[in-house]
C-alpha cells in the first residue's frame, strides 16, 4: 500500500477508524510507518501517540482492542480509512465513539421511519394517523395489511410497469416495519438473523 508519511514534517498520516459492521465512525488517530507495520502484523490497531511521544495499541490498557477489518488509503494516499471490530467503548470517557454516539446500526431513512412509526403508535389516535389506527385495530389488522401488499408486490413484479412495482414494494415494506414494531421488534433484529446466517 502506497501511504504518504513524508507528506507532513512529523511523518503521521490520520487515520479514521470505523465499525466494519454499523459503519460509525468510532475516532481519529495517527499512524507512523511503524504503526501501520505493527497493525498490519498483529491485526490490532496502533496508532502513534502524539502525546506520548510513542506507539499506542489501542486497547493496550483497557483491553478495548480495535481488531483490524481493512485498511483503505484515500486518493491522496495521505488518509487511512481503517474498518475495525471494537472490543467494548472506543473513547477513553467510555463512549461508544468520541462523539458520543451510540454504536448501533442505522439504516438511514428507514430508521427514521422506525421512529415515525414509534411516535405515531405512542403519540397519535386513529383519527389522527393511519398508523395509530392499525395500531388500535390490533395484529391481525396489521398482519393483514402486510399480507395484502405483498400479494400486491407480487402481482406487480409480473407486470412491466416498474413505478406500480416500487410503490407497491415501498406500501409492503412500510407496513412489515408495523408489524415488527407490533411484535416488539426493529430492523436491528432482523439484521442480526441474517448477520448470523452470514
Amino acid at each position: 500500500m502506497d501511504i504518504d508519511f513524508n507528506k507532513n514534517e512529523d511523518g503521521l498520516v490520520p487515520v479514521i477508524i470505523q465499525d466494519a459492521v454499523t459503519k460509525k465512525v468510532l475516532m481519529l488517530g495517527y499512524m507512523n510507518q511503524e504503526a501501520f507495520n505493527k497493525t498490519r502484523e498483529t491485526g490490532k490497531v496502533t496508532f502513534f501517540s502524539r502525546s506520548k511521544q510513542r506507539l499506542w495499541t489501542k486497547g493496550e490498557e483497557s483491553g478495548n482492542f480495535l481488531h483490524l477489518e481493512d485498511i483503505k488509503n484515500d486518493c491522496d494516499k495521505d488518509t487511512l480509512l481503517i474498518t475495525v471490530n471494537p472490543v467494548g467503548p472506543t473513547c477513553h470517557t467510555g463512549s461508544d465513539t468520541c462523539w458520543g454516539e451510540e454504536n448501533t446500526s442505522s439504516f438511514g431513512f428507514l430508521s427514521e421511519l422506525e421512529r415515525i412509526i414509534e411516535q405515531r403508535r405512542t403519540s397519535a389516535t386513529g383519527e389522527t394517523s393511519y398508523v395509530a389506527s392499525l395500531f388500535e385495530k390490533g395484529m391481525n389488522k396489521i398482519a393483514q395489511k402486510v399480507g395484502e401488499e405483498a400479494i400486491e408486490t407480487v402481482i406487480e413484479a409480473k407486470d412491466n410497469n416498474d413505478e406500480l412495482f416500487l410503490n407497491e414494494s415501498a406500501d409492503l415494506l412500510f407496513h412489515y416495519l408495523i408489524l415488527l414494531q407490533a411484535k416488539g421488534f426493529t430492523l436491528k433484529d432482523v439484521e442480526k438473523i441474517l448477520r448470523d446466517r452470514h
